[in-house]
């Protein structure tokens, strides 16, 4: 969540300007726009205008679709690096393919639905790394919260469908990441297949969650085995943007970040 805050200009139909200030104090991509609290004010010594209060109603409403957009741009940014197996291992996808990534979260979806990359056969690099973070609540329900379709719904604010049993299958964020869980163990671990829908065919990350439980909270450590080397970085960011911090957000798990 951030503060965004901008000042312009406005012109009256007598030619006059009228400085003032924009505030959005919640801008988050966890929040709904209609969420937003939009602030409009005058600067101070401006004299009072009918202005203000068309910005307050028809200004709010357009600066509600501009950064509708501008936060689904955000995420197709993280749901659309599209990397191809190459004759000499992974190549991104080319920035002319890049410009055409959708705006909304329809578009990511429909865009992100297309025909699936070709298993060619070639060996992928892949790296390894682990994460961890720290919730205020108990492994059971920290555990719960990664099973439970309504959960994943909450925190992802979007359809999801997630099957809470060993060999059950999970698709959230439009279709953008799925996979199947392969290993339950009730309260202390979860191990899945994973991957983003652009990966290479049939291309899985093993992902291992352990809870710990560390007396009024729980440290959750994530080991990543098998993500593409290009995509690593991406793939940390996501889970610290998408899982933890959305979690947190939405239960209110709040803790200090490692």
């Amino acid at each position: 969540m951030r503060l965004m805050s901008t000042t312009g200009t406005a012109k009256s139909k007598a030619g006059v300007k009228y400085k003032g200030t924009i505030e959005v104090p919640n801008l988050s991509d966890e929040n709904d726009m209609e969420d937003l609290d939009i602030g409009v004010s005058l600067n101070k010594d401006e004299p009072e205008t009918p202005l203000t209060s068309l910005m307050k109603t028809k200004g709010v409403e357009k600066i509600r679709e501009v950064l509708g957009s501008y936060v689904g741009f955000l995420k197709s940014e993280f749901t659309q690096g599209m990397i191809l197996p190459t004759a000499n291992g992974v190549a991104k996808l080319d920035s002319t393919s890049q410009s055409k990534a959708k705006l909304n979260k329809t578009q990511i979806s429909s865009s992100g639905s297309t025909a699936a990359p070709i298993n060619t056969g070639v060996k992928i690099p892949t790296c390894k790394f682990s994460i961890k973070e720290t919730f205020l609540t108990s492994p059971a329900e920290l555990y719960r919260v990664f099973l439970n379709q309504e959960m994943v719904q909450a925190f992802t604010h979007a359809p999801a469908t997630v099957d809470g049993e060993r060999g059950g299958k999970f698709r959230l964020l439009d279709g953008n990441v799925f996979g199947e869980f392969t290993e339950l163990i009730p309260d202390e671990k979860i191990v899945m297949k994973w991957r983003y829908n652009n990966w290479p065919c049939e291309h899985y990350a093993t992902i291992t969650m352990t809870f710990l439980d560390r007396s009024s909270e729980t440290e959750l450590k994530v080991e990543c085995r098998g993500v593409p080397d290009s995509e690593e970085e991406r793939t940390k960011e996501g889970w610290k943007r998408y899982y933890f911090e959305a979690i947190k957000q939405t239960f209110g798990y709040g803790a200090r970040l490692f």
